[in-house]
């Protein structure tokens, strides 16, 4: 099933998409509230809407905010290699990884209270002048848990959802030269949507046992990449497991694959100086995600807030 949140005028609710229809449940129930209630609540809830939903409102008569307006956590991976070797081209460093990168999967913290739905607009990140888009999925926990075991941790995901890890390029390599991980590069804006879409829907999309949709990720109308989810170099169940460790994950709490290779406009600088570079994000471009299964999102970006300055000038 396909659970969403969305706003038909009288406050966020939670449904199921049906066909150009939202079959809603009761009004003061959350998707995070239902996650909470244990093994089994998701698909109660499900067969709850669709057999007999509090209210049916059309799509088009609705607005799709995230699945999860604001789940416990946020972490991102970087779970495609290739995708670190073509920003590491663009920045003109040598494209051979740290063997620390074929250890473990990466990942870091982002930011929860900043979640966007799939047609929100889209600010700049304050003083940005290099901001960017990054196509994902984010993996939503179910089933809460602790040191999971990467052969089975994958039954711990209860669904899935689009993912755009928007991020500011400037600040990020200021962040990178302090060396303490993601800052303000990443804390203005993450969009998932456009629903929360349960795992038993992607087995149609398996090869060699690995989820294999297709996503792609476009600018003005224009594809910048398409990929499929089984380029991963870590797979979903290794990152759970690997972010499980000695700490409890929480049902909601969403777990990003990282960028698609090609799915970022620093991994098509065509210029010596990313600064220089003529296609960073604009107020007035359109961003799209899609995905096999995933429906897509559209977010249009708009001019973001003014900086005061700290004494440095920044």
């Amino acid at each position: 099933m396909k659970f969403v949140t969305y706003d038909g005028g009288s406050g966020p609710r939670t449904g199921i998409l049906d066909g150009e229809t939202v079959r809603g449940l009761r009004a003061g129930v959350s998707l995070l509230s239902i996650l909470n209630s244990g093994d089994g609540g998701l698909a109660d809830a499900g067969e709850s809407a669709r057999r007999s939903p509090d209210e049916v409102c059309a799509l088009d008569d609705v607005r799709l905010m995230s699945p999860l307006p604001r789940p416990p956590s946020v972490r991102d991976g970087l779970c495609f290699l290739d995708h670190l070797r073509g920003c590491y081209r663009a920045l003109g460093r040598s494209s051979e990884l740290h063997e620390a990168w074929s250890q473990v999967p990466a990942f870091y913290f982002s930011n929860a209270g900043s979640i966007l739905g799939p047609f929100d607009d889209v600010p700049v990140a304050p003083g940005s002048a290099m901001f960017d888009l990054e196509l994902e999925v984010g993996a939503v926990i179910g089933r809460g848990g602790r040191d999971l075991d990467p052969h089975t941790a994958e039954t711990n995901i209860v669904g899935y959802t689009l993912f755009n890890d928007w991020t500011a390029r400037d600040h990020q390599l200021r962040d990178l030269a302090l060396g303490i991980g993601m800052g303000k590069s990443k804390d203005s804006a993450i969009t998932l949507g456009p629903a929360l879409v349960t795992v038993d829907e992607f087995e149609d999309y398996r090869r060699d046992g690995r989820l294999a949709p297709e996503l792609s990720a476009a600018v003005n109308g224009e594809v910048i990449t398409r990929g499929t989810l089984d380029q991963m170099d870590w797979d979903f169940g290794e990152l759970v497991a690997f972010v499980s460790r000695g700490v409890d994950l929480n049902p909601g709490d969403v777990i990003g694959s990282g960028t698609v290779p090609g799915g970022c406009m620093l991994e098509h600088v065509d210029t010596p100086d990313v600064a220089d570079f003529a296609h960073w994000l604009q107020p007035g471009d359109v961003v799209t995600l899609a995905g096999q299964g995933f429906g897509q999102t559209r977010q249009r970006i708009v001019p973001g807030v003014g900086v005061v300055p700290l004494s440095s000038g920044f």
